[in-house]
Order: C-alpha cells, then structure tokens, then sequence
C-alpha cells in the first residue's frame, strides 16, 4: 500500500512544480523587498572609468595630431610634388580616422559594459516587480525597476561558467550577472527573476 501511495505522491509533486503553483506562491508570498543578488565592484569599475577617459584623450590628441597641417607659404623654387603630396595627406587623414574611431570605441565599448554589468537585483514587495542596480560610469550605479514579467534569463545558473545573461524587454543589449556575485536567496531567485520567458 506504502509502495502505491509514493509514486502517486511524488507525480502529483511533479506536476505541481510543472503547472507553475509553486511560481506563485514563492511570488505572492514575498511580504517585503528581498535581495537576490549583489556583486560589489565599485572600485574595479571606477578605474575603468579612468582607463577609458585616458584612452579617448589619448586617440582624439593622435588623431589631431595627425591631420596634415595647411601649408603657409610655397617657396618658389621648390619642386612640383603634387601626387606626393596628396598621398601623404590621404595617408594623414586615415590615420587621424582610425585614431578618432578608437577614441570612441575603446569608451563606447566600456561605458556599455559599465551599464550592463548588474551590481544588485531586488525583488520588491508583492513579488510583481524588481529593481535592477548597474554599474554607471565610474561606478557611481543607476537603477530602474521593471515588472518581473518582463525579465528573462537565458540560462540556469548552473549551465554558464562566469557571466549570466539577462534579457529585459524593451532593452537592446543583455544584462550581465557575474556568477562570483553572491546569491543570497538561490530558490527564489531561480523561480523569479532566473526563469525563461518568452519576451
């Protein structure tokens, strides 16, 4: 009779955990905002910060030095050199483009890291909505709150090695959680903000 009961017992614990009840219990039953994740890293994002301002002042000053400077005056005497001379501007000016293009996107590139890198994700009061806290540039952080229904994760926590990825609906890039963050509440988190939706 014992043998009968605990296989029944055990299919009607799988199919609750498949018809999503449990989803909305954990969410409802949040009577308070509950931390689900905090990486704290100001310092390492303020000396980003720093590297990437250095690096757009040190390609813009390249790339103004390289543009070939007016010529004043045209000694007489000097020889027709025109072809030359317009090989060396043309070569002057793609040199002072390429260092303008890196100017931008050595910043670029690591201002949008600074923005989706998350520092703490929140899980507000009613379970209905959560507060993401990222890194803005210099670590100062910004946040903005969404409905948990329009978050998604796109993998398990167990199936990535370093970074996990976040798609929030209306948002172009991915948010990025790094998996030596600390997760305080792992169940909740994995039922909540760590599962996949269709956006």
């Amino acid at each position: 009779m014992a043998a009968t009961l605990l296989p029944r017992s055990v299919s009607q614990l799988l199919s609750m955990l498949r018809s999503g009840n449990v989803h909305r219990s954990l969410q409802s039953g949040v009577p308070r905002d509950v931390l689900l994740f905090e990486h704290e890293r100001s310092r390492f994002f303020a000396i980003l910060g720093l590297f990437c301002a250095g690096q757009s002042i040190f390609w813009t000053s390249l790339a103004v030095a390289a543009l070939p400077k007016p010529l004043i005056r045209v000694p007489a005497e000097a020889p027709n050199r025109g072809s030359l001379d317009l090989r060396s501007a043309l070569w002057r000016y793609g040199l002072a483009v390429g260092c303008g293009m890196m100017g931008a996107l050595v910043p670029g590139a690591g201002l949008l890291y600074s923005l989706r890198s998350v520092r703490s994700v929140m899980l507000l009061a009613g379970g209905q909505q959560v507060t993401l806290t990222t890194y803005a540039p210099f670590g100062l952080g910004t946040h903005f709150t969404v409905p948990l229904n329009q978050i998604s994760c796109m993998a398990h926590r167990g199936e990535v090695p370093a970074m996990l990825p976040l798609k929030v609906k209306g948002r172009r890039f991915y948010f990025l959680l790094d998996k030596a963050g600390h997760f305080p509440n792992t169940l909740l988190f994995d039922n909540t903000v760590g599962t996949y939706r269709s956006l």
